[in-house]
């Protein structure tokens, strides 16, 4: 927001599909492997290659579509985009045009004001250009190679309405979408990598006008703090260009996240300077019903559907729900657990307690992680069935992660099964009250609190074993009498 002007955002989203080879050709889509070393005729395009289209592309394309309300078409075209890039081999990149295939969607987000609908123009299918490396060694300063393992592989653009008026909105609809095509299962979302990457389209207008302002292109930004940055930078810069009587210009500005400052790059081409027209070599793309419909029946359950189950069937609080479907890795993990084990609070407390914090001390992903849903219910029903403390269990807890060992074993070796016999307890009790007739005495006087005083000298005593709502009863039963 800003005092004096509207903010109006839309967001262009480049998605790279998780299929193992490329839009046109059989090279494989692997990350990392040395330049150049994953291309032929059709992605280097030499004369005579012929693309041929990976109906994987158009599946993914098509449950994207699907769980974004997007109109799915029943007939669209694939058209040429042309323009000179070092590392685009045609000199033009194969894309949609008029006739994409998914149009008018919409996606919920949260504001501060609550719900907003932002709108989906459109989500085309294309190709993706090589990269350029721009002198990577000492012997090279000046100059640049071109890596055209990237040329080819599939992308899927998500181009929203200018519906945005903040930052904020628009991390809100990205984290959203985001979120979506990792559950469908048709993007990593991996931003470092540039398998989710943004354009982000800004402008100013006075408030009350309904002409648009003239926009500034914020280029392929793979961060949500950068994205962030890069618009807050550029209402500021904008918003302090018209008041100073100058113009804003419509140019493709790059964001410099070590300045957290955006600079021009170029002039914005418009469609008419791409010269777009249908590509000769590709039919055009139909889609029946019939695809349309099993399409739909390989959707996975969505994260709106899964919020909306944990909450109504699972019982669990909003804000517990939120958290664990934020990730679908941390989600599924949690299924796993609760399909094991039925105290669900339990579950979810240690999924986005325990597990979640050693996640983050050890800076792994929870795909990795060594303690597999059976190996933390076997913790939890000790837990249950009293055989451990809360306490204890996050004892074997470590264990377990260090060693791979079940609960059983780990309580059984380490000695750690919690003391139930009140006889056994009851001894404790009598010689910490005996200890302490100081505390004793000022507990009888009125200072209730000091109950927890006598709680840990028990626990103490019994070496964190004794089952803590036995010594807390026998306690305060002794030290009434």
């Amino acid at each position: 927001m800003h005092d004096n002007f509207e903010v109006v955002i839309g967001l262009e989203v480049h998605v790279q599909l998780t299929t193992k080879t490329k839009i046109f050709c059989g090279c494989s889509t692997a990350f990392g492997s040395s330049p150049n070393s994953q291309t032929c005729p059709v992605c280097l395009g030499l004369p005579g290659a012929l693309p041929v289209l990976n109906r994987q592309v158009v599946e993914n394309a098509i449950k994207a579509g699907l769980a974004t309300n997007c109109q799915i078409a029943p007939r669209s075209i694939f058209a040429r985009k042309n323009y000179f890039y070092p590392d685009l081999p045609k000199g033009y990149q194969i894309s949609q045009f008029e006739l994409p295939i998914c149009e008018h969607g919409w996606l919920m987000i949260e504001t501060d004001d609550g719900e907003k609908k932002i709108g989906i123009t459109r989500i085309h299918m294309e190709e993706d250009a090589g990269k350029l490396l721009h002198g990577e060694t000492a012997e090279a300063a000046n100059s640049s190679f071109a890596d055209l393992n990237r040329a080819c592989t599939p992308l899927l653009e998500i181009v929203s309405e200018p519906d945005m008026r903040s930052a904020d909105e628009a991390i809100a609809y990205l984290k959203k979408l985001h979120q979506i095509v990792v559950y469908l299962g048709v993007c990593d979302g991996n931003l470092e990598e540039g398998s989710f990457r943004c354009d982000a389209n800004v402008s100013i207008r006075p408030w009350g006008q309904e002409e648009f302002g003239t926009r500034a292109e914020l280029k392929n930004i793979n961060s949500f703090r950068f994205i962030k940055q890069a618009i807050e930078y550029e209402v500021e810069r904008q918003a302090e260009l018209v008041e100073d009587g100058g113009k804003v210009i419509q140019e493709t500005r790059l964001f410099d996240s070590q300045t957290g400052m955006t600079r021009s790059m170029r002039g914005k081409e418009e469609a008419h300077d791409y010269r777009y027209f249908p590509d000769p070599d590709l039919v055009p793309l139909v889609v029946d019903s019939d695809w349309i419909e099993r399409c739909k029946g390989l959707l996975p359950e969505l994260p709106e559907a899964k919020r909306q189950r944990f909450v109504e069937e699972l019982g669990m609080p909003e804000r517990d729900a939120d958290i664990l479907v934020a990730e679908k890795s941390v989600a599924d993990y949690f299924d796993a657990c609760v399909a094991l084990h039925d105290d669900n609070k339990t579950c979810a407390n240690w999924v986005t307690g325990e597990l979640s914090r050693k996640l983050n001390e050890e800076n792994i992903a929870i795909g990795d992680c060594p303690v597999t849903p059976e190996l933390l219910v076997g913790i939890l029903k000790r837990i249950g069935d009293n055989t451990i403390s809360g306490k204890i269990a996050k004892q074997v807890f470590d264990e377990m992660w260090q060693s791979g060992k079940d609960a059983d074993t780990i309580i059984d070796e380490k000695g750690l099964k919690q003391v139930t016999d009140t006889g056994a307890i009851e001894q404790l009790v009598d010689e910490v009250i005996a200890a302490n007739p100081g505390q004793v005495a000022e507990y009888k006087g009125g200072k209730d609190k000091l109950i927890g005083f006598f709680v840990g000298q028990v626990m103490q005593k019994s070496k964190g074993k004794a089952n803590p709502g036995m010594v807390n009863q026998l306690l305060k039963k002794k030290l009434s009498e």
